[in-house]
């Protein structure tokens, strides 16, 4: 089974879980960039908007060829209590046609991640991919190993639910 992760990463935890799922999973993995400048109070505060009004925005790469991949991972920051942006544009330029998903998000503050998951695997499911797992981590105050040693946690889990069939 070849897989694939894909991510956006504001302030570069997200990029961590990914590069972390990488290495231990073995998978190929592309940063998905937003060309909008989105540094600085108040274009953090117009991303914010921006994700929860889901506007689109242009991205790179402008799309990414899933023909390869069986399982792809999908991860994205949590904003507004939405998808990103990045990874909106991205999911709706994409074949996601019998392809089996793995959804994760990473939170800055306290709640949920519900209203994120859900709305990815709306978006995905109706361009025929299949979401088969979720996971989130919260990130704030939290190092970058100990995001790493989170991450690994999740791993084994996944691991073992997918090879337990729990």
């Amino acid at each position: 089974m070849k897989t694939l992760i894909i991510y956006y990463s504001g302030s570069g935890s997200t990029k961590i879980m990914a590069r972390t799922l990488s290495m231990h999973l073995k998978a190929d993995i592309i940063g998905i960039k937003d060309l909008k400048n989105r540094e600085g109070f108040a274009n953090r505060l117009l991303s914010s908007i921006d994700a929860f009004r889901e506007s689109k925005t242009e991205i790179s790469p402008s799309k990414v060829d899933l023909t390869d991949y069986d399982l792809i991972y999908v991860g994205t920051p949590t904003w507004a209590n939405k998808p990103t942006p990045a990874i909106i544009t991205l999911i709706d330029r994409c074949n996601w046609k019998g392809k089996d998903v793995i959804l994760f998000t990473t939170m800055n503050k306290d709640g949920s991640d519900e209203p994120t998951i859900e709305r990815l695997e709306e978006k995905i499911s109706m361009r025929g991919g299949r979401i088969v797992e979720s996971f989130s981590l919260k990130t704030m105050d939290k190092s970058p190993e100990d995001i790493i040693n989170d991450t690994e946690g999740i791993i084994q889990t996944l691991v073992l639910k997918m090879y337990s069939g729990v």
